[in-house]
C-alpha cells in the first residue's frame, strides 16, 4: 500500500497496513471456530448457550434443507428476524448452499418487504412465529418468487421451564395462524442430516450478501457485497483492534474466546451483521442475542441487565442508545465494569455525548464510519485514548484509501483541508447496487488506477490524516450563500447541560429565494424544563450567526430509523407540509 498522509503521524504502529486476506467463502469463520473451539460458547439467549459446534451443525442442517428445496448457487433467499439464536445458524446455512442472503428490517410492513423479496427475486423466506411478523411474510410474498417460508419459534430457545409456562399462559408471541406448505424450523433440525453441499464459491465474484439501504432517500438500494467484501473487512476490523494489554503495557488484538459480543444493533443492518454477529465467529467470541435493545422498564433495562449479567465486552451502539444509557434513570444500579471496547457509528457522535457515556462507565468509546455500501468500516479512530480525536471518524483502515472530491462533480481531488465529497477505496467496497447498472455509475469514480465510491458525505481531511464529516451532501443548509452543516449545529447544541437529542434542519425562508434558516429540534433530559428563547440566547454566544438556529422546538421524542438516524427528511417533510407546500 502507498505511504499515506495517515500513516506518517498517529497510525498506531502495531496495525498492519496491509494485510492478507484469506481466499475462502465467508463461511469458512464458523467451521474454524467449530473446528477449534466446538465446545464454547457461541449464543447467549435468555439464559440458554449454544456452542460453535451446535451453530455448525444447525447451519449445515439448514443448508442441507434449502438445497432440499432446490435452492441452488447463486439463488437469495430472504432472513426477516429480529436478533434471536436462529440468526446465525440461517445466515451461515443460506452461504453454505452459495445462495445470497438478503437480511429484511423486521419492522417493515407487508408493501416494505413485498418490495424487497420481489426485488431481490428471493425464493425463500425465514420469518418469526409472531402474531405480526408471519402474517406480514405472508402477505409480502405474493407476487413473488418465494415458495418456501421457514418460520422460527423463540420457544425452542427458551429454558424448557420458561418455554412450558410460556406457552401455558400465552407470553410467547405465536401467529394465530399458518399458511399450507409452511416450514418449521425445529423441523429442519429434525428432519435433515448435518451436511452441507459441495459448492465451489469464488470468493471475489459470488455474492454472498445483498444490503437494502434505509430507503430515506427514496426507494431502497440493494448493496451487493462478495465473500471476499466481508471477508475483508471483518479481517480490517480484527486488525485494526487492539487495545493496551493490563499485563504487557502494549497494544495487542483480541484473544479468542476472551470476549463477549453484546449483539445491541439490529443484524439485518450492515453495522450490526458484520462488527457484531459476523465478528463474533471469526475471533471468535460468545454472542449476546438482543432482539430489542430497547425493551425493559425504563426502556433499555433489558440491555444493561445482560450486559451486566453475561459480562459483555464488545459493545457497538449508535449514538441514540448511547444516549440511552447515559439518560438511563438507574444506570448505577448497573454493573458495567466488563464492557472494555465500544464503537460508534450509523449517525455523527457528539463529542459530548461520548465523554458522558465515559465519565458513566469503565468503558472508552470511539468513533468509526463505514457505509452499507462498504461492509460496513472504512475509517475508525484508533483504539489508543492518547491518539484518538474527537469529533473526527478517525483514519482509513488497513488497505483502504479515501480522498475528497468536489462536490459538483466528483471528480477533482481536493487538497488537504478542503472541502468535498468524500471517496472510499478498498477491498471491502461493493461492487454495485442490484440490477441498477445506472445508479452503481453514478457513485463510481476510477481515480489514479483505484475504484471509489461516491458517499454522498462532505467533509475534510486534517494535517495528520483524520478525517471530519461536516455532513451529508443532501442536508447542507443554505443561509445566504453560507453553508451551514446541521452535524455541526448539533454537536454544539449536545454540549447544552439539559440535552438528551438533538436535530437540526434548513426550512425555507418565506422571501421566493433558495435561502433556509435554520430550525432545531430538542428533547430535553428527564425532569428538564427549558424555553425556546433560552436556547436563542444560549446559542449566540456559541455559534456565528448564520449556523444559529432561528427557532427551537422541543419533542418528546425524534423520528429514527431502527438503527438509531435522526429522519431529518422526515421532520423536514413534517415542516413542509404545515406550510401547505
Amino acid at each position: 500500500m502507498d505511504e499515506m498522509l495517515w500513516h506518517k503521524h498517529k497510525w498506531p504502529e502495531t496495525v498492519e497496513k496491509t494485510i492478507d486476506y484469506p481466499d475462502e467463502p465467508l463461511y469458512a469463520i464458523l467451521d474454524r471456530a467449530a473446528d477449534d473451539y466446538g465446545q464454547a460458547t457461541s449464543t447467549i439467549y435468555s439464559g440458554v448457550t449454544r456452542t460453535f459446534a451446535e451453530v455448525r451443525d444447525h447451519a449445515d442442517r439448514i443448508a442441507n434443507f434449502l438445497v432440499s428445496r432446490g435452492i441452488k448457487r447463486g439463488d437469495r433467499v430472504a432472513i426477516f428476524l429480529p436478533n434471536l439464536p436462529q440468526y446465525p445458524p440461517i445466515f451461515f446455512g443460506i452461504l453454505k448452499t452459495g445462495a445470497v442472503v438478503v437480511t429484511c428490517n423486521p419492522q417493515y410492513k407487508a408493501g416494505e418487504l413485498n418490495f424487497q423479496l420481489k426485488d431481490a427475486g428471493v425464493k425463500a423466506v425465514f420469518c418469526m412465529d409472531h402474531p405480526s411478523f408471519t402474517p406480514t411474510t405472508y402477505e409480502a410474498a405474493k407476487g413473488t418468487d418465494v415458495d418456501t417460508v421457514v418460520v422460527c419459534t423463540v420457544k425452542t430457545e427458551l429454558p424448557r421451564v420458561k418455554a412450558v409456562l410460556g406457552g401455558l399462559l400465552g407470553r410467547i408471541p405465536k401467529s394465530p395462524y399458518h399458511e399450507e406448505g409452511t416450514v418449521f424450523y425445529e423441523d429442519i433440525l429434525a428432519n435433515y442430516e448435518p451436511k452441507a453441499p459441495k459448492v465451489e464459491i469464488d470468493a471475489a465474484e459470488d455474492l454472498a450478501l445483498i444490503l437494502y439501504t434505509g430507503g430515506t432517500t427514496g426507494t431502497p438500494k440493494g448493496a451487493m457485497l462478495t465473500h471476499r467484501n466481508l471477508y475483508a473487512n471483518i479481517k480490517q476490523i480484527g486488525e485494526w483492534s487492539q487495545l493496551i494489554n493490563e499485563e504487557t503495557g502494549k497494544p495487542g488484538k483480541f484473544k479468542p474466546l476472551g470476549e463477549v459480543y453484546v449483539g445491541a444493533l439490529p443484524w439485518y443492518h450492515s453495522y450490526g451483521l458484520t462488527l457484531t454477529m459476523v465478528a463474533s465467529y471469526d475471533l471468535p467470541g460468545s454472542l449476546i442475542c438482543i432482539p430489542d435493545p430497547r425493551a425493559g422498564d425504563p426502556p433499555m433495562s433489558d440491555l444493561l441487565a445482560d450486559i451486566e449479567k453475561y459480562k459483555g465486552t464488545i459493545l457497538h451502539c449508535v449514538p441514540a442508545l448511547y444516549a440511552g444509557i447515559v439518560n438511563h434513570p438507574n444506570l448505577d444500579k448497573y454493573d458495567l465494569c466488563s464492557i472494555t471496547a465500544c464503537g460508534s457509528g450509523a449517525a455523527p457522535l457528539p463529542p459530548e455525548l461520548a465523554k458522558a457515556f465515559e465519565a458513566s462507565t469503565s468503558a472508552t468509546l470511539f468513533e468509526g464510519y463505514g457505509l452499507t455500501e462498504t461492509a460496513p468500516l472504512a475509517t475508525a479512530n484508533p483504539a489508543l485514548v492518547a491518539t484518538r480525536k474527537f469529533g473526527s471518524i478517525g483514519l482509513p483502515i488497513s488497505d483502504t484509501y479515501l480522498t475528497i472530491l468536489d462536490i459538483e462533480t466528483g471528480k477533482k481531488e481536493l487538497k488537504q483541508g478542503e472541502t468535498g465529497e468524500i471517496a472510499i477505496s478498498g477491498p471491502q467496497v461493493m461492487p454495485g447496487y442490484w440490477n441498477k447498472p445506472d445508479e452503481t455509475a453514478e457513485v463510481m469514480r476510477t481515480i489514479n488506477g483505484r475504484r471509489y465510491f461516491l458517499t454522498g458525505d462532505i467533509g475534510h481531511m486534517d494535517e495528520e490524516g483524520f478525517f471530519v464529516i461536516s455532513d451529508r451532501k443532501k442536508d447542507m443548509i443554505n443561509v445566504s450563500g453560507l453553508k451551514a452543516y446541521p452535524r455541526e449545529i448539533e454537536d454544539t447544541l449536545f454540549e447544552h447541560p439539559k440535552v438528551a437529542m438533538a436535530a437540526v434542519i434548513g426550512l425555507p425562508k418565506e422571501d421566493g429565494t433558495d435561502d433556509e434558516f435554520v430550525k432545531a429540534y430538542i428533547v430535553l433530559k428527564p425532569g428538564e424544563t427549558a424555553t425556546e428563547d433560552e436556547f436563542l440566547k444560549w446559542s449566540k454566544e456559541k455559534m456565528a450567526g448564520y449556523k444559529r438556529p432561528k427557532t427551537v422546538e422541543f419533542r418528546d421524542s425524534l423520528p429514527m430509523t431502527t438503527v438509531g438516524k435522526v429522519l431529518r427528511r422526515e421532520l423536514r417533510e413534517e415542516e413542509l407540509t404545515k406550510k401547505g407546500e
